[in-house]
């Protein structure tokens, strides 16, 4: 059963990350100094702020579920 559910959480968790925006992009352009507000403190809002705590809570889920497996 759990292990049903760690497959299901997995697949959706790699959903998730795939429709995240490329923050990666952003982290690449330190070298060439192109970005001067990629330290600057930018709020998230509505569908990405969904998707960064829906991504935040598969994650702790995934944890707690392959924890329980692990300690059986």
């Amino acid at each position: 059963m759990l292990e049903t559910i760690l497959l299901i959480v997995s697949v959706l968790l790699i959903a998730i990350v795939l429709l995240q925006s490329n923050k990666a992009s952003d982290a690449s352009q330190i070298i060439s100094g192109g970005n001067a507000t990629l330290f600057q403190k930018q709020k998230e809002r509505g569908v990405e702020l969904l998707i960064t705590r829906l991504t935040m809570i598969l994650g702790i889920i995934f944890f707690v579920i392959s924890f329980i497996l692990f300690l059986k």
